[in-house]
């Protein structure tokens, strides 16, 4: 039976961000699964748990503070660790780690593995 890689969510509204971004961790061996504002991302979450969400904070629909206060108030979601990917990070929901915009594809890489391990 073959082992099932590990998933990341990637919350980003910017098309073309979120799939360089898709691509990078896509080719580390990382299974992704997309979401282009944090309405979606919650439906993803619920329908596949992934091991880290990567999260832009600001997005049409619902913003990434929005989503991280809905996942505290779900017991499923509430221990899913998160990322914030953004240029804005004054106000951060909970304890959460940090990459600023731009960021380093090995920062990105880096923070994948050390939450979803090795591919």
């Amino acid at each position: 039976m073959a082992l099932v890689p590990a998933r990341v969510l990637v919350v980003e509204d910017d098309q073309d961000i979120r799939e360089a971004v898709v691509e990078a961790i896509t080719g580390r061996g990382y299974e992704v699964v997309e979401a282009e504002n944090g309405a979606v991302a919650l439906d993803r979450m619920r329908e596949h748990a992934p091991c880290i969400v990567l999260l832009d904070l600001m997005m049409p629909v619902m913003d990434g503070w929005e989503v991280v206060a809905q996942m505290d108030t779900e017991p499923s979601l509430a221990a899913v660790p998160i990322c914030i990917v953004s240029a804005h990070d004054r106000d951060l929901p909970r304890n959460v780690a940090v990459l600023r915009k731009p960021v380093s594809l090995a920062s990105l890489l880096q923070t994948v593995e050390n939450y979803c391990g090795p591919p």
